[in-house]
C-alpha cells in the first residue's frame, strides 16, 4: 500500500477498496499456506521464543539436561529389553545403557541428579523370561531350563 487515505473518505471504505483492487490484480492468488489449517500456536499467547521452539520441533531437537535424557534412554532401553526377541539382545541393550549410567554416575552432574543406578542384568533377564512365558501362556521355566539355545 503506497497511497494515503484521502481526506473525507471513511477508513472502512478506503480499506475495502484497497483489498478489492489487490484481489483484482491477483495478489492473493497462490499465497503460501493457502488451503491449509492455521497452526495450533495461533490460539496461544505470544511467546518471544516461538521461532526457536518451532525450529527445534522441526529439527527433532530436545533441550533436556543430559541426566534427564539418560533417564529417558534408560527407561526406553528397559522397555525395549522386555520386548526383545532373544536373551542375547536383552543383555546387549542393558549392558549398553549400564555403561552410560555408570559414566554419568562418576562425572559431576551437568544438570539435575540422574536418580538411576545400573540395572541388574540377571534380574532383567529373569523378568524378561517371565513376561515372555506369560505372553505365550506357558508356565515360567527355571533359569537352568532355558539352556544355551536362548543365549
Amino acid at each position: 500500500m503506497t497511497e494515503r487515505k484521502p481526506p473525507g473518505v471513511p477508513f472502512e471504505n478506503w480499506v475495502d477498496k484497497q483489498i478489492r483492487d489487490a484481489q483484482g490484480r491477483g495478489e492473493f492468488e497462490r499465497l503460501p499456506g493457502t488451503g491449509r489449517p492455521l497452526p495450533a500456536e495461533v490460539d496461544s499467547t505470544y511467546d518471544e521464543l516461538w521461532w526457536i521452539k518451532r525450529k527445534m520441533a522441526r529439527e527433532g531437537l530436545s533441550v533436556l539436561p543430559p541426566a534427564l535424557a539418560l533417564r529417558r534412554e534408560a527407561e526406553d532401553a528397559l522397555a525395549a529389553a522386555y520386548a526383545a526377541p532373544s536373551e542375547r539382545i536383552v543383555r546387549k541393550l542393558i549392558e549398553d545403557v549400564n555403561v552410560k549410567i555408570k559414566d554419568m554416575m562418576f562425572k559431576p552432574p551437568p544438570g539435575p541428579p540422574l536418580g538411576r543406578k545400573p540395572y541388574d542384568i540377571e534380574e532383567v533377564v529373569r523378568e524378561w523370561r517371565q513376561r515372555r512365558a506369560a505372553a505365550k501362556g506357558e508356565a515360567p521355566r527355571s533359569d537352568a531350563a532355558w539352556g544355551a539355545s536362548e543365549v
